[in-house]
């Protein structure tokens, strides 16, 4: 008994796994034909485009990346000044505020 309802089910297997391996490869051409860049399983680029605005397009995307992180800097700097003043003792930062009112001789 079950090997007649196993005979009978794997006509349909094989049509689905065809209709599936069917549908990737066109998925895949249509892909190329437009010219996105192939993909993994994991969504990373297998063959990913070269072209002379991808190119302009890392360079713009590196130099906002540096000045992103030069800001990023100035900001941790006043940070910790900010953090200085919060977490000093009220004498200590009283004492250096009048050392900078007094003139130098």
């Amino acid at each position: 008994m079950n090997l007649d309802v196993l005979n009978s089910l794997a006509p349909f297997a094989l049509l689905i796994g065809l209709i599936s391996v069917g549908g990737w490869v066109f998925t895949t051409w249509l892909r190329i034909k437009h010219g996105y860049p192939l993909e993994n399983s994991w969504g990373k680029a297998i063959y990913p485009k070269t072209s002379d605005e991808a190119m302009e397009r890392v360079k713009l995307i590196s130099q906002e990346n540096a000045q992103l992180r030069a800001e990023l800097g100035s900001v941790k700097d006043r940070l910790a000044v900010i953090e200085r003043i919060v977490t000093d003792e009220g004498h200590r930062l009283s004492h250096e505020i009048e050392a900078l009112r007094r003139p130098s001789n």
